[in-house]
Formats: structure tokens, sequence, C-alpha cells
């Protein structure tokens, strides 16, 4: 039995302002139309002859995930973590809960935010990597390098074990320029993708041999969870896990390791620059993606979500433009963006950290306006969705309904608000708003008070377990 184990999370901070620490990379869309999450569940699905794939992510990711998945035949498992840990904690965990499933499962682990396009070419290596695992090796997937990049970490091959595998002689770090080019020249490298295959067991056996105070506190974090049909929530005794990835904590340490070199195509989506190469190019090497005009420019990358971009006479240039920030970069320099994502924390700018248009359970809002003592939102919550019964402290609201019916809680009263009613909610009171309807109801929200944080909030009751 093959499980597919998908790693969902990250903060993606090269891909602002589109990926945020609210809606990372997994979430973009990217080539197709689709999120690279729902691209890589149906690459598992196609491999794993419709087993369900057991997604690791965080907690704040699930609704998310459930929402970005939901029209998939097959529906996903979720591993929830308290918070990221790294690659080696989410493994053991998946991997002591394959155990539970099936003693002899072998697990194909694959991140949440590749990208790969030649589904069969992959399927083969799959199967190859198959073989090896049920003889207790530990596979990794290499990709044949295409140039000489400097953003991944490489592996240096050794003799062949069988006609489609390599020992592995060492892993590298990211290198430089003149490196990479030799590795390139010499041949018997390749990149290393963060994809394995082993079997359940083996894996353990190995945590267990070469990071045995890890795997023992995994034990008992696997020993206290708490599963719910196809979500499994972990406790709070994750967080304190070593914070460590699995090539450093097994890779490089154990003697079972062997590398497919992989012929399939492979982007990791590591920056802009990626982004733009894995996007049909016009004759001048421009890459767009929204409503843009592009006059006397060569090689750029324009991506914009509502608005009309136009550039004239420009060169190698990362145009990105969202609902509430702007980037423009020099291509060479899309490593770099993280550097803007440090320095919007540092000021504690909410940029760093949500879009304009945030998602929650119950559906989303949407900041409008806002200014010092008021913030003006567009809140829709889905049919038969409803908010938390919940109280602020330093801000009242005033809601008006724009479309659908709303069902409110508002202190003692329960009212009923159809379009162009509207309701006020002193601060302190407590409250809940509720669409009982078959279609969206959108409303307005306006607050006023002299603290408007996200964070002035106190869940007396909630449906989706937030309290």
């Amino acid at each position: 039995m093959l499980i597919p184990v998908i790693l969902s999370g990250g903060a993606g901070t090269r891909l602002w302002p589109v990926s945020r620490e609210a809606h990372p990379k997994p979430f973009m869309r990217i080539a197709g139309g689709k999120s690279l999450l729902t691209q890589t569940y149906e690459r598992a699905l196609a491999v794993s002859n419709q087993m369900a794939p057991l997604i690791v992510t965080n907690r704040d990711y699930y609704f998310l995930s459930r929402d970005d998945l939901a029209n998939q035949d097959v529906q996903a498992r979720y591993l929830l973590e308290p918070s990221g840990r790294n690659t080696t904690p989410a493994i053991a965990m998946a991997a002591l809960w394959a155990l539970s499933q099936k003693k002899d499962a072998c697990l194909l682990v694959m991140p949440a935010d590749h990208l790969i396009r030649d589904t069969p070419t992959f399927y083969a290596a799959v199967q190859q990597a198959q073989i090896l695992a049920r003889d207790g090796h530990l596979v990794l997937f290499g990709v044949r390098p295409t140039g000489p990049e400097t953003g991944f970490g490489y592996i240096e091959m050794g003799e062949p074990l069988t006609p489609f595998a390599n020992s592995v002689l060492r892993f590298v770090e990211k290198p430089d320029a003149a490196t990479a080019a030799k590795y390139l020249a010499h041949g018997n490298y390749v990149w290393n993708s963060g994809m394995f295959c082993f079997s359940a067991q083996a894996i353990v056996d190995a945590l267990q041999t070469h990071s045995p105070v890890l795997m023992n506190a995994a034990r008992a974090v696997w020993a206290a969870t708490e599963i719910d049909g196809n979500k499994m929530e972990l406790p709070a005794s994750f967080s304190a896990l070593e914070n460590i990835s699995i090539d450093y904590a097994v890779m490089e340490k154990a003697q079972n390791i062997s590398v497919i070199p992989g012929d399939f195509d492979w982007s990791d989506i590591g920056a802009w620059s990626a982004v733009a190469e894995a996007c049909p190019a016009d004759s001048e090497g421009n890459t767009t993606s929204g409503d843009n005009i592009v006059i006397d420019s060569r090689n750029i990358h324009i991506e914009s979500d509502d608005r009309l971009v136009a550039a004239i006479g420009l060169d190698d240039l990362l145009i990105i433009d969202t609902a509430d920030a702007l980037l423009v970069a020099h291509k060479s320099k899309s490593q770099e963006v993280k550097q803007v994502v440090t320095q919007l924390k540092a000021k504690q700018h909410q940029a760093h950290k949500h879009h304009r248009t945030v998602s929650r359970p119950w559906g989303t809002y949407t900041v409008l306006e806002e200014g010092p003592g008021f913030k003006i939102k567009r809140i829709v919550v889905r049919p038969g969705a409803s908010l938390s019964l919940q109280m602020h402290h330093h801000r009242s609201e005033h809601w008006v309904v724009v479309s659908g019916v709303a069902e409110v809680c508002n202190g003692e009263q329960t009212i009923v608000l159809n379009p162009n009613q509207s309701t006020y909610i002193p601060a302190g009171f407590k409250h809940r708003l509720a669409n009982l309807g078959e279609t969206a109801l959108s409303l307005i929200e306006v607050q006023c008070g002299h603290y408007l944080g996200e964070d002035d909030i106190v869940r007396f009751d909630d449906v989706y377990g937030r309290v």
C-alpha cells in the first residue's frame, strides 16, 4: 500500500505579495489555474491508485486546504500540527500514523508547493522507488539539472544500485555559480527535490537509530493525538519536538539510502523567476497573468489581481500587483524578495501576513477602508455557515445587510435582517452572525473604537473549534 504524504505549509516569503503567512505558497494558482496544493493532490491520486493522501499541515491551514480540495472525488486525511517543526517531526508523525493503519505501508512524501507537469514520467519514477523501498531503502528523488542552478541543494551520486537508481555519496548545500557549473559538467550530481519514498517501518527505524530523542518524543505525541474521522489533531507537546529537516536528521547519516535521478520536469517554485518560467511566453520572452498591456519590453513577468497593468520599455523585471501591495523587482533579485517580508515584520505591518481579503472557515472578509478610530469591511458568509459567538472589548460594530438573509444574535436578542436592514452591536455585547439561507450572505461592517486589531476577540462558542 502506497500512501502519499503531502507536506503543506511554510511562509513562502520569496513569493510575496501573493504568498503570505496566512495564505502561503501551496494555495497559489500557477500554471493552469489550480493551486499548487490541488495539483500535488491530483498527482498523488494519479500515482497511488486512488488511495486517500495524508496532508500534514498547520491547524490554521486546515480550512483553507479543505475548501481548496472540496471538489476532489477522494477526500484527504489531515494531520494537523499546532506549529511548524520542519520535515522530520512531520514525517515521524505520518509514519507512526501509517503503521497504525498497515504495518507494511510505504510512504511517498511530497511537498505541496512543487510543480510537476510530466506526471507519467514521475509515476514511472515512483514505481521504481517502491521496489527499492520494499527492500528497506530510503529513496530520494533527484532531478537531473538543466542548468547551473544555485538555489537548490545537490546530491552527488555514486555507483548504480539498479538500472534506475544510484547510491548516494554526499549531500551538497546550495553552491555558488562556479561550483554549480562544475556539478553540471561532471554529470553525476542531481538536484535534491525534497521528495522521498520509504516504508513507514524503515523511516521509523532510521529515526530511532539516528534521532532517538526526537523519535521517542514523537511516539508520546502520537499516543496523545486526538482523532476525529479524517482529521487528527496533534497535541501541544508536538511543538517541543526538535526543529530539524529529514536530510540532517536521517539522510546524511543513514547507510540504506539511494537516489533515483528523475527525468521528469520539476520546479520548487522558489521565487518569482521560477513562476515566470512556468508560464507561456510571447516572442519577446514576456509572461503575464491578468489584465496587462506590454509594449517594447522583453523578459518581463507581470501578475495583477484586478487592475490593468501597462509596461513600456522594460527589460528583465518582475511586476506583481495585488489589491494592497505592489512588487517591482529585477529578475536577478527574485531571491531577495524575502527581505521585504523581513522588513514588514519588523514594522509590524499586516501585509506580511494577510491579504486585503482574508479567508475564514465561514467565508471571507475584505477591508475596504480604515483610518484612526474606524474600519470598514465587506463580510461574505457561505450558505449554512456562521461566525463564532464572540465579544469585543474595544470596538463597536454596525452591520448592514447587502444581500441574503442574516440571523443575528445581538446581546439577548436574536433577529433576522434582510437587505438594507441593520443592527448596532455595542462593545462588550456577545454577538453571532449566521447565514441560514441557500445563497451567500453579504454585509458591510463598520467598526469604531480606539483599538481595531483582529486579536480583540473573545470566543464563547464556535462550530469550527476555534474557542
